[in-house]
Protein backbone atom coordinates (compact mmCIF):
# COMPACT_ATOMS: atom_id res chain seq x y z
CA UNK A 1 0.00 0.00 0.00
CA UNK A 2 1.33 3.62 -1.40
CA UNK A 3 2.03 5.99 1.53
CA UNK A 4 -0.69 8.45 1.25
CA UNK A 5 2.05 11.58 0.32
CA UNK A 6 3.87 11.04 -2.95
CA UNK A 7 8.17 11.33 -2.84
CA UNK A 8 7.51 14.50 -4.48
CA UNK A 9 4.86 16.18 -2.01
CA UNK A 10 6.81 14.76 1.30
CA UNK A 11 10.14 16.69 -0.21
CA UNK A 12 7.69 20.30 -1.04
CA UNK A 13 6.11 19.90 2.25
CA UNK A 14 9.88 19.39 4.10
CA UNK A 15 10.81 22.49 2.21
CA UNK A 16 8.16 24.32 3.04
CA UNK A 17 8.22 23.60 6.62
CA UNK A 18 12.30 24.40 6.71
CA UNK A 19 12.12 26.83 4.56
CA UNK A 20 14.75 29.29 6.46
CA UNK A 21 16.42 26.97 8.75
CA UNK A 22 20.18 26.52 8.19
CA UNK A 23 20.44 23.18 7.35
CA UNK A 24 22.11 20.62 4.52
CA UNK A 25 19.52 19.60 2.47
CA UNK A 26 21.31 17.45 0.35
CA UNK A 27 22.54 15.36 2.84
CA UNK A 28 18.91 15.81 4.09
CA UNK A 29 17.50 14.36 1.29
CA UNK A 30 20.03 11.49 1.03
CA UNK A 31 19.04 10.43 4.44
CA UNK A 32 15.43 10.54 4.03
CA UNK A 33 15.43 8.88 0.84
CA UNK A 34 17.57 6.07 2.11
CA UNK A 35 14.60 5.49 4.42
CA UNK A 36 11.76 6.08 2.11
CA UNK A 37 13.79 3.48 -0.41
CA UNK A 38 14.48 1.13 2.59
CA UNK A 39 10.49 1.17 3.40
CA UNK A 40 9.04 0.88 0.08
CA UNK A 41 11.31 -1.78 -0.94
CA UNK A 42 10.91 -3.60 2.22
CA UNK A 43 6.69 -3.44 2.08
CA UNK A 44 7.04 -4.26 -1.52
CA UNK A 45 9.10 -7.23 -1.13
CA UNK A 46 6.70 -8.64 2.25
CA UNK A 47 3.56 -7.95 -0.27
CA UNK A 48 4.91 -9.85 -3.02
CA UNK A 49 7.67 -12.83 -2.45
CA UNK A 50 7.07 -13.17 1.06
CA UNK A 51 3.43 -13.37 1.77
CA UNK A 52 2.98 -15.78 -0.64
CA UNK A 53 6.03 -17.70 1.86
CA UNK A 54 3.82 -16.55 4.52
CA UNK A 55 7.26 -15.10 5.99
CA UNK A 56 7.85 -11.73 7.47
CA UNK A 57 10.88 -9.57 6.82
CA UNK A 58 12.24 -10.22 9.64
CA UNK A 59 12.01 -13.79 9.32
CA UNK A 60 13.41 -13.80 5.94
CA UNK A 61 16.63 -11.69 7.28
CA UNK A 62 17.60 -14.46 10.33
CA UNK A 63 16.84 -17.48 7.39
CA UNK A 64 19.40 -14.77 5.10
CA UNK A 65 21.60 -14.70 7.78
CA UNK A 66 21.86 -17.86 8.98
CA UNK A 67 22.12 -19.17 5.45
CA UNK A 68 24.68 -16.93 4.63
CA UNK A 69 27.02 -17.04 7.97
CA UNK A 70 26.24 -20.64 8.19
CA UNK A 71 25.06 -22.05 12.10
CA UNK A 72 26.20 -18.86 14.45
CA UNK A 73 25.18 -17.62 18.13
CA UNK A 74 22.12 -16.42 18.58
CA UNK A 75 24.03 -12.75 19.52
CA UNK A 76 25.44 -12.69 16.03
CA UNK A 77 22.43 -13.22 14.65
CA UNK A 78 20.24 -11.13 16.12
CA UNK A 79 22.98 -8.36 15.40
CA UNK A 80 23.57 -9.25 11.49
CA UNK A 81 19.83 -9.62 11.19
CA UNK A 82 19.26 -5.78 13.15
CA UNK A 83 17.00 -6.69 15.66
CA UNK A 84 17.43 -7.39 19.85
CA UNK A 85 17.91 -10.73 21.30
CA UNK A 86 13.94 -10.79 22.29
CA UNK A 87 12.82 -10.20 18.81
CA UNK A 88 15.13 -13.12 17.70
CA UNK A 89 13.67 -15.54 20.39
CA UNK A 90 10.22 -14.67 18.93
CA UNK A 91 11.52 -15.41 15.16
CA UNK A 92 13.67 -17.95 15.80
CA UNK A 93 10.87 -19.62 18.05
CA UNK A 94 8.47 -19.51 14.66
CA UNK A 95 10.90 -20.58 12.63
CA UNK A 96 11.72 -23.55 14.28
CA UNK A 97 8.15 -24.54 14.63
CA UNK A 98 7.68 -24.41 10.93
CA UNK A 99 10.89 -26.95 10.54
CA UNK A 100 13.16 -24.11 8.93
CA UNK A 101 15.46 -23.38 11.69
CA UNK A 102 16.70 -24.94 14.78
CA UNK A 103 18.19 -24.26 18.19
CA UNK A 104 20.93 -26.32 19.48
CA UNK A 105 23.50 -25.48 22.74
CA UNK A 106 26.45 -24.16 21.77
CA UNK A 107 29.52 -26.96 22.21
CA UNK A 108 31.56 -25.42 25.06
CA UNK A 109 29.20 -22.38 26.68
CA UNK A 110 25.73 -23.72 28.02
CA UNK A 111 24.61 -20.35 28.33
CA UNK A 112 24.69 -19.67 24.47
CA UNK A 113 22.11 -20.75 21.57
CA UNK A 114 23.33 -21.95 18.01
CA UNK A 115 21.02 -21.11 14.97
CA UNK A 116 21.24 -22.83 11.62
CA UNK A 117 18.99 -23.67 8.75
CA UNK A 118 17.67 -27.61 8.59
CA UNK A 119 17.34 -29.28 5.58
CA UNK A 120 13.92 -27.73 4.42
CA UNK A 121 15.47 -24.42 5.76
CA UNK A 122 18.38 -24.51 3.23
CA UNK A 123 15.68 -25.85 0.51
CA UNK A 124 13.13 -23.40 1.08
CA UNK A 125 15.58 -20.64 0.63
CA UNK A 126 17.28 -21.95 -2.39
CA UNK A 127 13.41 -22.04 -3.80
CA UNK A 128 12.60 -18.39 -2.33
CA UNK A 129 15.99 -16.42 -2.75
CA UNK A 130 15.52 -16.59 -6.76
CA UNK A 131 11.94 -14.90 -6.53
CA UNK A 132 13.68 -12.69 -3.69
CA UNK A 133 15.91 -11.44 -6.00
CA UNK A 134 13.84 -11.08 -8.93
CA UNK A 135 11.93 -8.46 -7.24
CA UNK A 136 15.00 -7.13 -6.00
CA UNK A 137 15.73 -6.47 -9.91
CA UNK A 138 12.36 -4.94 -10.23
CA UNK A 139 12.67 -2.15 -8.06
CA UNK A 140 15.69 -1.33 -9.35
CA UNK A 141 15.08 -1.43 -13.30
CA UNK A 142 15.09 2.16 -13.21
CA UNK A 143 18.56 2.22 -12.55
CA UNK A 144 21.18 0.77 -15.42
CA UNK A 145 23.51 -2.06 -13.97
CA UNK A 146 26.29 0.90 -13.39
CA UNK A 147 24.09 2.86 -11.44
CA UNK A 148 22.94 -0.02 -9.09
CA UNK A 149 26.62 -0.59 -8.77
CA UNK A 150 27.58 2.89 -7.86
CA UNK A 151 24.34 3.25 -5.67
CA UNK A 152 25.63 -0.06 -3.75
CA UNK A 153 29.32 1.41 -3.41
CA UNK A 154 27.42 4.82 -2.13
CA UNK A 155 25.50 3.48 0.32
CA UNK A 156 27.83 0.82 1.23
CA UNK A 157 30.15 3.84 2.52
CA UNK A 158 27.27 5.10 4.12
CA UNK A 159 27.52 1.94 6.66
CA UNK A 160 31.01 1.88 6.73
CA UNK A 161 30.98 5.95 8.01
CA UNK A 162 28.37 4.61 10.86
CA UNK A 163 30.12 1.56 11.61
CA UNK A 164 33.70 2.88 11.83
CA UNK A 165 32.79 6.68 13.34
CA UNK A 166 29.43 6.68 14.63
CA UNK A 167 30.22 5.31 18.24
CA UNK A 168 32.56 7.64 18.94
CA UNK A 169 30.26 10.32 17.56
CA UNK A 170 27.54 9.13 19.83
CA UNK A 171 29.79 9.36 22.79
CA UNK A 172 30.68 13.15 21.51
CA UNK A 173 26.89 13.71 20.97
CA UNK A 174 26.20 12.52 24.70
CA UNK A 175 28.83 14.47 26.75
CA UNK A 176 26.82 17.70 25.83
CA UNK A 177 27.73 18.53 21.91
CA UNK A 178 24.26 17.82 20.91
CA UNK A 179 22.09 21.22 20.99
CA UNK A 180 19.09 20.59 23.76
CA UNK A 181 15.83 21.22 22.59
CA UNK A 182 13.88 25.14 24.27
CA UNK A 183 11.22 25.58 25.54
CA UNK A 184 9.05 28.14 24.89
CA UNK A 185 7.23 30.37 27.34
CA UNK A 186 7.70 27.46 30.06
CA UNK A 187 9.88 26.99 32.94
CA UNK A 188 11.50 23.18 33.24
CA UNK A 189 10.13 21.69 35.74
CA UNK A 190 12.63 19.62 38.30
Amino acid sequence: MPSQRSISQAERLAEAKLGGIPIRREQMAAVANIYRAASAVRQHLENSVLRGSDLTWTGFVVLWVVWVWGESETRHVAEEAGISKGTLTGVARTLESRGLLRRTGHPSDGRLVLLGLTEDGEEFMREVFPAFNEEEAFVTSRLSDTECRDLAAGLRRVVLQVEEEGEGRRRTLLNGAAPTPRRSGRRARD
